[in-house]
């Protein structure tokens, strides 16, 4: 699985929008956001769709962001994290 290309993000837009209003996350390069020091979440690409991984504390979790469901499950999900 690669990551995400300059055009996938372009399709993603409007989810790295909402990201970047997260407070405690910064964007260091586009689609790929850190927590503090560390690498947070970051996007890949392939047949199957488009994939968020972002990191729980203690792994690596790989959520699907294709429709509307998924992708305000990945900010849920990360506001939880961040919450924590």
């Amino acid at each position: 699985m690669k990551h995400a290309t300059s055009a996938t993000l372009d399709k993603l837009e409007p989810l790295l929008i909402q990201l970047r209003e997260i407070p405690g996350l910064k964007e260091k390069s586009r689609g790929c956001f850190y927590r503090k020091s560390k690498s947070f979440i970051h996007f890949h690409e392939d047949p199957a769709g488009f994939f968020a991984d972002i990191d729980d504390g203690t792994i690596w979790r790989r959520m699907p962001v294709n429709s509307e469901s998924d992708k305000k499950e990945l900010i849920k999900f990360a506001i939880k994290i961040i919450e924590e």
